[in-house]
């Protein structure tokens, strides 16, 4: 999977400076290239579409003010990342949506890992403004890396690094992008397989109690098997797996406690990449885990483009942190 292009969006908030201190180790232990992303708003005196029509020429002095104040804040990041020890490859001032502009960017460099920072927006807030980190988590062509406010200040990577399981096509890619950040960071290796606590018997069914415990048992020997198959699979192909875990219960949940016991510096895992109407319905694990964990998510998913999944445009509704 690596080295590849990793393109960094940052805004200058504490989130985003950590999120540079994780790409700048990654972009160095993974001999990749460094890119850096700053994106502008235009004045908000008008809406977009408003101002085009009112007074077209006013909008576009706007836009120009904010072109000219993203050139001077990525300036000022890009002193910050080679103060860190980075070493940037490509910068770039953007002006408009952010969340469109990151996905945007990354899709013509051709970047393969997405980092940005998240604030963690209570649940009130962030279900009025959205998300700039999950709408990019749900609409970018690759890997992207979440890096949020976890309470505490410190070095994520060398660490633990969680890898989160489930047998998908996107899981076997994850897999293999934990396994090279692990070696080349000096991290441990942990896998986790989630037994779902819906094994598809129907609670008012006749023979629900009394096959329940049977059913149980047979799908934790299998979860058992399935998960140290794993584990030596990744081991024979060179991987050093420090421990493979088993639990039972909500898959995200599970994945957000044990990354907690663990103190882990990274959580990887996979998304299907579900289309809106489908995610609306289901919910999504690599969403609530975004949400939800302590530490630095990094979400596999494969590329929008063969999937059929949407992309995200300047005109849909306004989404930021």
């Amino acid at each position: 999977m690596f080295p590849t292009k990793i393109l960094l969006a940052t805004d200058g908030s504490v989130e985003s400076e950590r999120a540079a201190r994780m790409a700048v180790t990654l972009s160095g232990r993974l001999d990749s290239e460094l890119h850096v992303l700053h994106v502008g708003h235009v004045p908000n005196v008008y809406s977009a579409p408003e101002a085009t029509i009112v007074d077209p020429e006013f909008y576009e002095k706007m836009r120009e003010i904010g072109a000219r104040d993203a050139r001077e804040k990525l300036a000022g990041e890009l002193e910050k990342i080679e103060k860190m020890g980075g070493r940037v490859a490509g910068s770039y001032s953007e002006v408009g949506r952010s969340d469109a502009r990151i996905v945007a960017v990354a899709e013509r460099i051709g970047a393969g890992l997405v980092v940005v920072g998240s604030r963690g927006l209570g649940p009130f807030k962030r279900a009025l403004l959205g998300s700039v980190s999950h709408s990019v988590v749900r609409h970018a062509h690759g890997p992207v890396l979440v890096v949020r406010d976890g309470g505490v200040e410190r070095d994520y990577l060398p660490g633990r690094v969680l890898l989160a399981l489930d047998g998908s096509k996107e899981a076997a890619a994850a897999s293999r992008a934990a396994v090279e950040i692990a070696a080349a960071t000096g991290s441990e290796l942990h896998l986790l397989f989630v037994l779902s606590n819906d094994l598809g018997l129907p609670p008012a069914h006749v023979l629900a109690s009394e096959r329940y415990e049977e059913v149980l048992q047979q799908a934790r020997h299998g979860a058992r098997e399935f998960v140290d198959r794993q584990a030596e699979s990744l081991e024979a192909e060179g991987a050093k797996v420090k421990d493979a875990h088993l639990a039972f219960g909500r898959v995200d949940e599970e994945i957000v406690k044990l990354s907690e016991e663990l103190e882990a510096g990274l959580i990887v895992m996979g998304s299907r990449g579900l289309g809106g109407v489908r995610r609306a319905l289901l919910g999504s694990v690599s969403d609530s885990v975004v949400r939800h964990a302590h530490c630095p998510v990094l979400v596999v998913r494969e590329d929008a483009r063969e999937g059929g999944s949407e992309v995200v445009s300047e005109g849909a509704g306004a989404s930021a942190e």
